[in-house]
């Protein structure tokens, strides 16, 4: 991981993509609720990734041991935001001030979950692709599967900023 800071950066000055998207994973790994539940966010091959190992505190059927549903529904919100930050980034409209001020205001307007098949497993992992990107808002498909790689939930959200 880079050890570029984007906050004491001069604004004229914008680093490298990949130290923005290693900066902006570990903003979110580093978030209270995201290191209570333990995910960790990562910039792998351009994409940005989310991971989350199963433990008892996740569980929210106790009988079948199945990941609580808010869990997966977070996994998915945060991954669909931070690819959302690193996309304004990617696409580099505007200064780097502008692109810094866009990501800093990005909150979730709309988000909807399905769950497609019962939390099992020992691991999770989410990925997010951008369907729309505007000037004031994007959308996009988050995905969440086992380290099977059965997909447990997918979800649509859209971003404002």
């Amino acid at each position: 991981m880079s050890d570029f800071n984007a906050e004491s950066a001069p604004a004229l000055i914008k680093p490298p993509l990949s130290a923005l998207g290693d900066q902006i994973a570990q903003v979110m790994s580093d978030m209270p609720f995201a290191q209570l539940c333990q995910m960790r966010f990562a910039l792998e091959d351009g994409q940005m990734v989310g991971r989350i190992d199963n433990h008892a505190g996740l569980i929210g059927n106790p009988h079948f041991k199945i990941l609580h549903g808010g869990v997966a529904a977070t996994l998915l919100d945060t991954i669909g935001g931070l690819a959302s930050m690193f996309e304004i980034y990617r696409r580099d409209i505007g200064t780097f001030d502008e692109q810094r001020q866009r990501v800093q205001r990005i909150a979730t307007t709309d988000l909807r979950i399905d769950y497609l098949a019962p939390g099992r497993g020992t691991a999770f992992v989410a990925t997010a692709e951008i369907i729309r990107m505007g000037r004031k808002g994007c959308t996009t498909r988050m995905l969440m599967v086992n380290q099977d790689g059965t997909l447990i939930a997918h979800g649509m959200a859209s971003y404002t900023y």
